[in-house]
């Protein structure tokens, strides 16, 4: 039966795991936190992502699979844990690991479904959004601008791993990603609850490559990234609700596209 090692809240590897809750720790030190059973499942499946596991004693004898492929694997106690552990009630693994982010040179030349994320702030939304992408066959994820960090713990625990799945971007200038992604034969579409074209018109293609514009979950896209982008498509409202959320409206936008693509 596993035991518990020497480390506690007070030792050095777990102040340094402690740190990474903040941005500037972990654009410093290029490492983030991944928590959960199934972060740690997804992060571990991915080539030297993962330096190091925090786990309680039951999460390790419950989760033997992980353990075993884990290079360096600590059993701590639960105080250790909650700790480093970023939610309310934490599922008993965390994971120290390697940055996974790149630049808009790691989405693939080949693309033809992208997601940019333009000025997102908020970690549970960003986070849904890279699920979606991942869930309907994007490329990549692209995020923009003054959005929230990607590696924020509640966005990486948003993501229930997709995280890993597929490149994530992160760029500073928006109209610059937009810009870039035109030139590569790709349309960029501003998703926009004002836009004069409607999701389902047809003379909208959706076969072609296409990278759908994001934007502020509380304020949308601001007109000049609108007049940036190719078309401005809305997503039709067919009952009463008001608007949809930006996670929602993001699969439908995506899952529309896939379907064209086939």
């Amino acid at each position: 039966m596993a035991s518990p090692g020497d480390l506690t809240v007070r030792s050095g590897r777990v102040k340094i795991v402690r740190r990474l809750a903040t941005r500037a720790f972990r654009v410093k030190t290029g490492e983030f936190v991944a928590e959960g059973p199934q972060a740690v499942r997804e992060a571990l499946a991915e080539r030297d992502v993962v330096i190091e596991v925090f786990a309680t004693v039951e999460a390790t004898e419950r989760y033997p699979e992980l353990e075993a492929q884990a290079e360096t694997w600590h059993v701590v106690t639960d105080d250790v844990v909650e700790a480093i552990a970023d939610s309310v009630t934490p599922q008993g693994l965390v994971a120290r690991c390697h940055s996974v982010l790149g630049t808009l040179t790691d989405v693939p030349a080949d693309a033809r479904l992208v997601v940019v994320c333009a000025e997102i702030r908020d970690p549970g939304n960003l986070g849904a959004v890279i699920r979606c992408a991942d869930a309907a066959g994007a490329a990549a994820v692209v995020v923009a601008g003054e959005s929230v960090d990607p590696l924020n713990p509640k966005v990486v625990r948003a993501t229930a791993g997709s995280l890993f799945h597929l490149p994530i971007a992160v760029e500073d200038d928006v109209e610059s990603v937009i810009a870039e992604l035109q030139s590569r034969g790709m349309q960029v579409l501003a998703a926009d609850g004002a836009g004069e074209t409607g999701l389902f018109d047809d003379d909208l293609d959706l076969v072609a490559p296409t990278a759908w514009l994001m934007g502020n979950e509380a304020h949308g896209l601001p007109d000049s990234l609108v007049a940036a982008a190719d078309r401005a498509v809305h997503v039709p409202i067919l009952g009463r609700a008001e608007s949809l959320n930006l996670a929602t409206a993001a699969a439908v936008c995506l899952y529309t596209s896939a379907r064209e693509q086939g």
